[in-house]
């Protein structure tokens, strides 16, 4: 979801006889439900999925305070404004976590950083579409953060205890975000026939962005069996996705919206929701930093950290000042 395509560096899923002694006792750890610590053994492919993993999902939570930021000086109202800014700033710790979490695996801050800014590593295709409206705003808190929830709180029980303990209270402060959007929306779609043909108009731009979060489809999703089998992902992306749509659509009758797919309707021999196609070349080219707005979030990224530079250098002085006075 915020760590879209993940590569496990292993080509297919070996059987338990083709796994090392190494291997197999930490696949038996993993069998049991013990949590992998991080000064645990543990194979380098799993290191270096987790780290390509936390790191996506942390570098998707500090550019996706981007779009929402772009409002905070026009929201209609002290109280939204204050809503708004409290949630982005949830964000920002929501980064700070996984950054940590991270930083168990043996990889620096700095190199983490560094790799996003030249682009080789990825963030949630999600955050590169504009924010064009203020009910963008709602559309995101309802849409995208309850996508995330629907993703992250199996995480919250995945292999791995920093990544796992970390998901609990993002988890919790998510639960909001997804509330104060749909709240925001209940405000427009109770209100003018504007404002709910504003609220319309953001829902039909983020539906299908929203629901290709999830990733690719099961069938071309290389890296998750690997994944599934070290209890990093714990439910498959169709799956997630089906239960979005499931909880999403009767959230949108109540608003009195119309979800963008004239393909969906209820499939009682299922018991879900059938959907339409989802044009999975958008969502290639979005990944590979071709959206609308990929040049522009990772140009203010960057800015924004060489912007800093003078405040974490003097973070730095202080640290070593108080360092030498100690000693």
């Amino acid at each position: 979801m915020y760590a879209q395509m993940v590569d496990t560096g292993v080509k297919k899923l070996r059987t338990r006889g083709e796994l090392s002694d190494a291997e197999r006792a930490f696949q038996d750890r993993v069998d049991a439900g013990i949590k992998i610590e991080p000064k645990d053994a543990m194979p380098e492919a799993y290191r270096r999925t987790l780290i390509r993993q936390i790191s996506q999902h942390a570098h998707s939570e500090i550019v996706g305070m981007l779009p929402e930021g772009n409002w905070l000086t026009r929201a209609p109202s002290l109280k939204r404004k204050a809503i708004l800014m409290a949630k982005v700033q949830d964000e920002g710790g929501h980064g700070l976590y996984l950054y940590a979490a991270a930083e168990t695996l043996g990889i620096s801050r700095d190199e983490m950083i560094e790799e996003l800014h030249a682009g080789k590593a990825k963030y949630s295709s999600i955050f590169n579409y504009p924010t064009l409206t203020w009910a963008d705003i709602g559309t995101i808190g309802w849409l995208v953060d309850g996508a995330a929830i629907m993703n992250q709180i199996p995480l919250c029980q995945c292999s791995y205890g920093p990544y796992s303990r970390a998901m609990i209270r993002v988890c919790k402060e998510e639960s909001f975000h997804m509330r104060q959007g749909f709240d925001l929306l209940c405000a427009l779609c109770k209100g003018t026939d504007e404002q709910k043909a504003m609220a319309q108009d953001a829902l039909n731009r983020w539906w299908w962005p929203s629901i290709m979060m999830f990733g690719p489809p099961d069938d071309e999703s290389t890296h998750s069996a690997q994944s599934a089998a070290w209890k990093i992902k714990l439910f498959s992306n169709d799956t997630l996705r089906q239960r979005f749509i499931d909880q999403t659509v009767p959230q949108a009758d109540y608003l009195g919206l119309k979800l963008p797919d004239p393909d969906l309707k209820w499939n009682a021999e299922r018991g879900h929701y059938d959907y339409g196609a989802i044009d999975w070349a958008e969502f290639m080219n979005v990944v590979k930093g071709n959206g609308p707005c990929n040049r522009e979030r990772l140009a203010t990224r960057v800015k924004a950290y060489e912007d800093g530079a003078w405040f974490r250098d003097a973070l730095v002085a202080h640290a070593e000042k108080r360092r030498r006075k100690a000693a």
